[in-house]
């Protein structure tokens, strides 16, 4: 079978409101958990204050500026041929608080305006609800997403979205790697919880039963939204999005091989298998029994996931970890979770593990599960790139980096994987969730910004934009 892509592939990128837009304060916008942390870097964590330090730079504040500048930067998504271009709308810039009655109008036209100016371009909009950015006023009045009051606000902000832009938008995406609640790590960003005694966003204090909750009350917050997105346009597909890390054994000993399996259904296929089957599987309440997880489940939730299941199945992919019983092994962290060293596989400057063919080993075991379309939301290489004196930027790391997971995605096409959608994360260089910093780039855009604020956010083309463009003129076929 010929490995290609169908001709209406969408081709694009993707970028997240608050690592790029900025303006947190400006047109009525309230603060998010996001502008509520400090920036740092690859070696010093970033602090999360529930007030401003004065003393502290905040790099979610001004970002990159795409709020004032977006339509410079959606002309040179064009310019690359992108099909699509997955963003995410921020909460705090439609309800304020998040639980106010009446939306900010401003904030309201801002996107209707972003989405006319992409449909400019016959770029399709693939929206996403919640990308790490809960209004912070709910992480400090209502304990965050361990509040089912948070689920109720959630509704109201998810119709006002569905209603508001029917007719701009085709593809939503109801939360943004929804199972990074597995992980303690993911209490402040994904679960809008703080607890007393959490300073650093990489060490959190943990109450595991309110996390679980947090979680839980967002896979009914997602059906809630499907079936509202299902009643408002019969147009309207709504996707699930999941951090994967791909999971493999560490040697061929059998206990290492049965901790795996269970390792990739606790962090990568629970949560899915919610969304799409519409039930808890049956192996997380064996894992709930065994770690003394509870929370409450109220009267009608389970009705509400099986009416809410997703259209399509959409996921991260940066890398792959071994998993096994000797933990004398090497370790190596990566995007919300980590695990055991690869042998066989290099990194990035970030010690992320480069694995190509594990992004084919995933759509396949995704697509053999599901039998429902499938997007990769986000794949990527974060680097630090060297500007030449005559402004150049020769990227062929990223390059290379790509192309080889493009190549393993035409194999698994070639199996009948039905992918439709490949948007690479960071199109354009913006912040960082994990550190904060700007030096992490993944953009085929350079922007002149450093890890202290400084620079004139000029934006220009590095290799891989031009590589890109020719990548998707020839629909995959020139790597």
């Amino acid at each position: 079978m010929k490995k290609t892509f169908k001709p209406n592939f969408l081709w694009g990128g993707a970028i997240a409101a608050n690592q790029c837009e900025g303006a947190w304060n400006v047109d009525g916008r309230g603060a998010s958990v996001a502008d509520a942390m400090t920036a740092g870097t690859k070696d010093i964590p970033r602090r999360i204050t529930l007030e401003l330090d004065p003393d502290a730079y905040y790099p979610n504040h001004e970002a990159i500026d795409f709020y004032h500048r977006y339509k410079e930067d959606i002309a040179l998504f064009a310019e690359m041929g992108f099909k699509s271009l997955r963003l995410s709308i921020s909460w705090s810039r439609i309800y304020p608080n998040g639980d106010e009655l009446v939306p900010n109008e401003k904030g309201l036209q801002f996107y209707e305006d972003l989405f006319k100016e992409l449909r400019k371009y016959n770029i399709e909009p693939i929206v996403t609800l919640w990308h790490n950015e809960t209004p912070l006023a709910l992480a400090k009045n209502y304990k965050g997403w361990a509040s089912r009051e948070v689920v109720n606000f959630f509704e109201s902000y998810s119709r006002t979205v569905f209603e508001r832009y029917k007719g701009l938008v085709k593809y939503w995406i109801t939360f943004n790697e929804i199972n990074s609640l597995i992980r303690p790590l993911g209490n402040w960003n994904h679960g809008a919880i703080i607890h007393e005694g959490t300073e650093y966003f990489i060490d959190q204090v943990d109450e595991p039963n309110m996390r679980y909750q947090a979680l839980h009350n967002q896979l009914v917050a997602s059906a809630k939204a499907v079936k509202i997105a299902h009643e408002v346009s019969k147009d309207y597909k709504v996707g699930c999005m999941i951090c994967y890390i791909t999971t493999y054994p560490a040697t061929c000993n059998p206990k290492d091989i049965l901790l795996a399996q269970k390792e990739d259904k606790i962090r990568n296929l629970f949560c899915s298998d919610v969304q799409v089957f519409g039930e808890y599987p049956y192996y997380i309440k064996n894992y709930f029994e065994e770690n003394n997880i509870s929370f409450e489940i109220f009267d009608g939730d389970e009705q509400i996931l099986k009416e809410g299941t997703v259209d399509y199945y959409t996921f991260s992919y940066y890398m792959s970890v071994c998993i096994g019983t000797d933990n004398s092994r090497e370790k190596v962290d990566g995007n919300i979770m980590g695990g055991l060293k690869n042998p066989y596989l290099a990194a990035s400057e970030w010690d992320w593990q480069i694995d190509p063919e594990g992004l084919r080993w995933t759509l396949i075991n995704v697509y053999d599960r599901y039998h429902i379309p499938i997007l990769i939301s986000e794949n990527g290489l974060g680097a630090f790139d060297k500007v030449e004196k005559d402004g150049s930027i020769h990227d062929n790391y990223r390059i290379d980096y790509i192309a080889k997971h493009i190549k393993e995605m035409k194999n698994a096409v070639a199996e009948g994987v039905d992918l439709f959608g490949y948007t690479p994360w960071g199109c354009i260089d913006l912040v960082s969730v994990s550190t904060g910093e700007m030096d992490k780039r993944y953009g085929f855009i350079y922007v002149d910004k450093d890890n202290d604020g400084n620079g004139t956010l000029e934006r220009s083309r590095k290799d891989s934009f031009y590589w890109y463009k020719k990548v998707i003129e020839t629909n995959g076929e020139e790597l």
